[in-house]
């Protein structure tokens, strides 16, 4: 079987009666609030820090804090202190993150989304997580959990208590797990057979399909789309915005190129343990763009794809053919 990474396809245009691109319409409804793009900064150090989520949240662009050597807590009492628009964190599978939660459910704290992500979603600690979170929070808030490869997998989650699931394993740029593990899926294939997963696989009539979150491999703008038209729902990104020039990521000039050190979560830099690695750094050359400004780059290359999709907004792509370039 042949599987294929985002730049081994191309996607068909179709007719369009659309007569300016500025007005397709890129926004998603995601928790019942309405975001300005189906896209969100990898919820990584290298990717987004406090104050850049705070605009985020301000601005109506979905993102998740990461939860890498940060106080968790004090970030969900600050951000209802100053009633942000979204609030949206991300935890792990062991007891301090089950604490948060505990801590969540005492204080009555809002927090609208929560993303849970671990090396390999589909397993018992997931499962025990997931089900804790909903025994404890009930249907409130709307939860990422990942990542995952398989449709088998996304079915599981769901089932769980996930309302997205995360798909993509080892198809970051600093992830080395497909190298060092020999386990990864390229993600055009891994979104499109993870995409037609129903809530009742007994009755697809019935039923509506569990939406997906596609995790990796984006290196460019028109890989967004190309993830849409593949099936997601959401799009995660972490090298498209670690270029950013307001990025927390460090930035260092190479031969007078400026760049930025982006690095994964598993990395010996974003965990300070060499204990089971499956990340490295890269120095990848900055945009030049800031995050406002890459956010307004992505809005208006996607509004063109979905005027070349022949619609006029994010559904279009559902109806795109595409051929193995």
């Amino acid at each position: 079987m042949r599987a294929f990474k985002y730049s081994d396809v191309s996607l068909i245009p179709n007719f369009s009666d659309c007569t300016t691109r500025s007005r397709c319409d890129t926004s998603m409804i995601v928790a019942g609030r309405s975001f300005k793009l189906p896209v969100m900064p990898a919820n990584m150090k290298a990717v987004v820090n406090e104050h850049q989520c705070q605009w985020l949240s301000e601005n109506d662009y979905l993102y998740s804090m990461h939860r890498f050597d940060i106080d968790i807590q004090g970030f969900i009492e600050n951000a209802n202190r100053e009633n942000w628009k979204t609030i949206s964190i991300s935890l792990g599978v062991k007891e301090i993150d089950k604490q948060i939660i505990r801590n969540i459910r005492t204080s009555g704290a809002r927090v609208d989304i929560i993303t849970i992500d671990i090396a390999h979603g589909y397993s018992q600690l997931m499962c025990e997580m997931l089900r804790f979170v909903r025994k404890k929070l009930g249907d409130n808030p709307c939860i990422i959990a990942g990542n995952v490869a398989t449709p088998d997998a996304v079915v599981a989650l769901y089932s769980w208590g996930a309302n997205y699931v995360k798909v993509g394993i080892g198809q970051g740029a600093p992830c080395t797990t497909k190298d060092k593990t020999g386990f990864t899926l390229p993600m055009f294939t891994c979104v499109k057979k993870c995409s037609d997963c129903y809530y009742s696989q007994e009755d697809f009539n019935n039923s509506e399909r569990i939406p997906i979150v596609a995790d990796g491999g984006i290196r460019c703008n028109g890989d967004i789309a190309k993830a849409l038209a593949a099936g997601a729902d959401l799009v995660m990104a972490g090298g498209l915005f670690a270029c950013c020039s307001d990025s927390p990521s460090m930035t260092i000039e190479i031969d007078g190129v400026i760049h930025k050190a982006y690095y994964g979560s598993a990395s010996f830099e974003n965990k300070k343990t060499q204990t089971h690695v499956e990340g490295t750094l890269k120095n990848i050359p900055s945009c030049g763009l800031s995050l406002a400004n890459k956010m307004i780059e992505i809005k208006e290359d996607l509004q063109s794809a979905i005027s070349y999709a022949g619609g006029n907004n994010l559904g279009c792509l559902k109806k795109v053919s595409y051929i193995e370039v």
